[in-house]
């Protein structure tokens, strides 16, 4: 953990400060996540930095877990959603592969910009469909590297040949669009606001057809 989590630690208080890159594209996806929550949704989010998306999400949901590698981040976050009121947000550090939750617990599961990140990618979306309620929905925004122009796709191999710096993975669409196919995740939209720019993606959990959910009525 304290590996993984140094480089964020650092970072944190600068993180906090950082506009965000593209406003626009940020509410855009923020809009379209709102839209497809119920007031008694239960929501998971992992990789959450400084817990600004779970805040904003915080009045349209029952309840928001984030979770985090980084202490510090964490920190931040816990403040943030105080002086905002968000007495509804929850928030460990962990990553998902730790977080002690029973299966089929999450009506939604939000990984914004965390995926490209993952060197257990396969691994992490097999346990977002556990953790996932039938039926629930995974929402992600991933920046896919290896689509993205020849600077982008430099910059992978840099950050995993350096010591101490998280790893960044030139992942494409059509590998990702695989990988949440393999994990029986459903994509129900797909959205870019252009070249180089984070994929917005909402796929949705295969309901089996043994689910009390799908048993005819008589």
């Amino acid at each position: 953990m304290m590996q993984r989590s140094w480089f964020w630690d650092r970072l944190a208080k600068r993180y906090a400060r950082m506009p965000i890159v593209d406003q626009a594209s940020y509410e855009t996806k923020l809009e379209k996540t709102r839209a497809l929550l119920r007031p008694n949704s239960r929501m998971l989010e992992f990789g959450c930095g400084t817990g600004s998306t779970a805040i904003w999400l915080a009045p349209h949901v029952a309840h928001i877990l984030a979770i985090d590698y980084s202490a510090r981040m964490l920190d931040i976050a816990r403040e943030k959603a105080r002086a905002a009121g968000a007495s509804n947000v929850s928030f460990a550090q962990g990553s998902l592969a730790e977080l002690e939750s029973p299966a089929g617990s999450w009506d939604v599961i939000l990984a914004m910009n965390i995926l490209h990140l993952l060197p257990d990618r396969a691994q992490t979306l097999t346990r977002v469909k556990e953790l996932l309620k039938p039926g629930g929905l995974f929402i992600s925004s991933t920046i896919c590297i290896g689509d993205g122009s020849w600077q982008m796709r430099a910059v992978a191999p840099v950050f995993r040949a350096l010591p101490l710096l998280p790893s960044v993975f030139s992942l494409t669409l059509s590998q990702l669009t695989e990988e949440l196919e393999h994990a029986e995740l459903e994509i129900e939209h797909c959205w870019s606001p252009g070249k180089n720019k984070a994929v917005f993606i909402v796929a949705r959990k295969r309901v089996s057809q043994t689910s009390p959910l799908m048993l005819p009525r008589h």
